[in-house]
């Protein structure tokens, strides 16, 4: 008995230290948004599901996956601009920061007989493609993706939804070869668009992501070309 219990402590101990180090691996490998992006979050409205930007007289509702180990927050910025322009924004939260644990997050954001678009970044892009080729809502519209494309789980050419591809020319965490390979997932009136000079970080606002390229214009600057395109294609959709 004492054998089996010495047995059971070193279990729980050697589980105890794993947690400890995976929480602290979370916490370290996190990207956190910056100050400018956290001054913008602060005049949104926060729940347990989502940051929101509600627009005064709102056309359609944007629901947005968040990148992998991206706080929600560090796309404030653009989504605050887009809301601005009479689109409400909603963030979503996701456990750990990861978009696959809950892919089907936008059905409880969409709100009744309303249309709205998801849309995401890298991972998330990846997830909303997916959730796009699942759902039976009449109400989605479109799927946007920055810095990401659909996969086979997440094909999105026999649909009738609208698909809009943001890129940035020094994005170096974008598989490329997958990425023009994957186009055949897409539907063939998908709008791609890009922003020279931008990188993968840059489509939120959270500093230098590992692995990415040096971008040659100004987060600012990028996070204003993203809402623009964004806008541009909403207003299209919308119709």
């Amino acid at each position: 008995m004492k054998k089996a219990k010495k047995v059971i402590i070193v279990i729980i101990s050697i589980i105890a230290i794993l947690l400890v180090a995976a929480a602290g691996w979370l916490h370290f490998s996190t990207y956190h948004p910056s100050s400018a992006a956290q001054k913008v979050a602060q005049t949104a409205s926060q729940t347990n599901k989502a940051t929101v930007f509600k627009a005064r007289h709102n056309k359609m509702t944007v629901i947005f996956y968040t990148g992998a180990l991206v706080e929600p927050d560090s796309y404030s910025i653009w989504a605050k601009q887009v809301a601005n322009a009479g689109y409400t924004v909603k963030i979503v939260h996701f456990p750990l920061n990861l978009a696959f644990f809950n892919v089907n997050a936008a059905d409880k954001l969409a709100g009744k007989n309303k249309n709205y678009v998801v849309g995401g970044h890298s991972l998330g892009g990846a997830m909303a493609s997916r959730y796009g080729h699942g759902s039976h809502n009449k109400y989605l519209r479109g799927i946007f993706l920055l810095g990401a494309y659909a996969d086979e789980k997440g094909r999105l050419d026999k649909t009738n939804l609208a698909v809009l591809s943001i890129t940035a020319s020094h994005d170096k965490v974008l598989n490329w070869q997958k990425y023009q390979t994957n186009k055949k997932y897409q539907p063939k009136n998908t709008s791609y668009q890009t922003i020279k000079g931008g990188n993968h970080g840059n489509f939120g606002s959270y500093g230098h992501q590992k692995g990415d390229g040096h971008a040659t214009i100004s987060t600012a600057n990028q996070q204003k070309q993203v809402a623009s395109l964004l806008i541009n294609w909403l207003n299209k959709v919308s119709k």
